[in-house]
Formats: C-alpha cells, sequence, structure tokens
C-alpha cells in the first residue's frame, strides 16, 4: 500500500509539473506578445493599431493577432518539455555508457561475481541499473534457495526483472504525449490563424474602392506569422518526439539485453 500511494503522490507531482509549465509558458508568451512585441516603438508613430516600422519583426509579428500567444504557448511548452526529456533521459542513462555498463555486468556475471554487480549498479545509477539490481537481489537470494525447482527460479527471477522495468518505463516515457499532440495541434491551430488573416486581408480587398492598404497589410501578415509559428512548432515537435523514442527504445533495448544475460546465466548455473 505504502509504494501505491508514494507512486500517486509522484503522479500528481508530475501532472502538477506538466499543467505548471503549460501556464507558466502561456503567461510569458502573453506578457512577450503585449510588452515586447506590442511596445509602441515597434511601429510607426508610436501606435500599435498602425503598421510596423520597416523591417523590424517584432511589430510584424504583434500583427499576427491573437492567435500568436496561443501559438508562442506551444512552442515555449515544447523547449520546456525538451529540456526536461534531455535531463530526465540523461539521468535515466546513469554514469557510464549503456553498452559498456551492460559488458560489465556480463563479465561479473560469468565470474559469479553477483555482490560485484550489484555494487556496479549502486555506482552505475540509472533505470538500467535499477532494473538490473532489482534482478541481481533476486538471482543471490535464489542461488541459497533450495525449496523452489528450477524452472520455478527462473520465473521468479524474470518477474523481478518485468515488475523493476514497470516501474522505470513510466518515467522514461512520460510527457511524450505532449510532443505526439502538439505536433499537430500547432499546425491546426497555425492554420486557424492563416484562414483569419486571409478573412482580414480579402475583406479589406472587398471594400468599395480603393483597397484599404493597412487592413490588408494586416490580414496577410497575420496568416504568414500564423502559418510560420504553427510550422515551427509542428517541427520541433516531430523531431523532438523522434529523437526521444529513439533514445527510450534505446534504453529499453539495453534493460531486455541485460536482463536476458541474467537469466541466461543463472539458468546455466543450475544443476
Amino acid at each position: 500500500m505504502p509504494e501505491k500511494k508514494g507512486g500517486t503522490l509522484k503522479d500528481v507531482l508530475q501532472s502538477a509539473f506538466a499543467s505548471g509549465a503549460i501556464l507558466l509558458a502561456l503567461a510569458a508568451s502573453i506578457i512577450l506578445f503585449f510588452k515586447v512585441m506590442g511596445n509602441p516603438i515597434n511601429f510607426e508613430g508610436m501606435n500599435p493599431k498602425g503598421t510596423p516600422m520597416p523591417g523590424n519583426l517584432l511589430g510584424i509579428i504583434y500583427k499576427g493577432g491573437f492567435i500568436v500567444p496561443i501559438l508562442m504557448t506551444c512552442v515555449t511548452s515544447l523547449i520546456i518539455f525538451t529540456i526536461e526529456r534531455f535531463i530526465t533521459l540523461h539521468r535515466a542513462k546513469g554514469k557510464k555508457r549503456l553498452n559498456t555498463f551492460v559488458y560489465q555486468l556480463q563479465n561479473l556475471l560469468a565470474q559469479d561475481k553477483v555482490e560485484e554487480a550489484i555494487e556496479a549498479c549502486d555506482t552505475q545509477k540509472g533505470s538500467l541499473a535499477n532494473v538490473m539490481k532489482a534482478g541481481l537481489i533476486r538471482y543471490r537470494d535464489l542461488q541459497k534457495d533450495t525449496t523452489l525447482e528450477k524452472d520455478q527460479k527462473i520465473l521468479s527471477i524474470q518477474k523481478s526483472l518485468e515488475e523493476a522495468n514497470a516501474l522505470e518505463l513510466p518515467m522514461l516515457s512520460r510527457n511524450m504525449a505532449i510532443f505526439s499532440t502538439l505536433a499537430p495541434v500547432s499546425v491546426l491551430i497555425g492554420l486557424l490563424g492563416t484562414v483569419l488573416g486571409m478573412i482580414r486581408a480579402f475583406a479589406a480587398l472587398a471594400q468599395a474602392g480603393a483597397p484599404d492598404a493597412l487592413a490588408l497589410s494586416t490580414g496577410i501578415s497575420e496568416a504568414l506569422v500564423n502559418t510560420a509559428f504553427g510550422i515551427a512548432g509542428s517541427v520541433i515537435a516531430i523531431l523532438m518526439y523522434n529523437y526521444f523514442s529513439s533514445r527510450i527504445d534505446n534504453y529499453t533495448f539495453h534493460i531486455d539485453e541485460a536482463g536476458f544475460s541474467l537469466t541466461q546465466t543463472f539458468a546455466a548455473s543450475l544443476k
């Protein structure tokens, strides 16, 4: 029961971090949009409702309209969770390279140095080390157990590895859904802003007499800025999702490899 409560508390804290990060990104985006991009010095006549100063990128982005802060929130959130994933997966790797650590464990097990292998896990730290330590502790206990059959002992080690692995996988894949969600959402929100901008541009053209040049340029700016932000957010989300997915797959492969090696070594040591 205590483990269950601890796990629940951990899940709540993780959810709170994700929600807090998105709200922080939204607040920062709104402040940046109105205070920096909407600063009067970025516009002719010091009027944010007018035309941006020639070549002033901040003023041009401000003309993208109210969709821009939403898209900025998406991009900022992606940056925050990218940093979080880098830190988490770096810790999950441990101190040594995974290949080096797996090779070290295999050598120690081949020499039946179980205690040294457990100490190596304590030194290595990380997800692979945590899973292997659980399996090695069970390995050590089963070496002294004379009540179980060979098949039962092997199944017991496999169960210990699976349970430890089940505790580590959620941490490895945490927040990955945010990347897979924001990839299409950023494009759709950018498309919405593009459509609204084009509506404004065509409305300016539809006026009787000479078209309103300011309204026309504002509509085009709104369309292009939202398109750019939407594509940028989608590209970042897709690249980061694929990168982190490959790293997670690499970790799980090494965990499976090391677990299989441990099981086979134990099976070979039994009579």
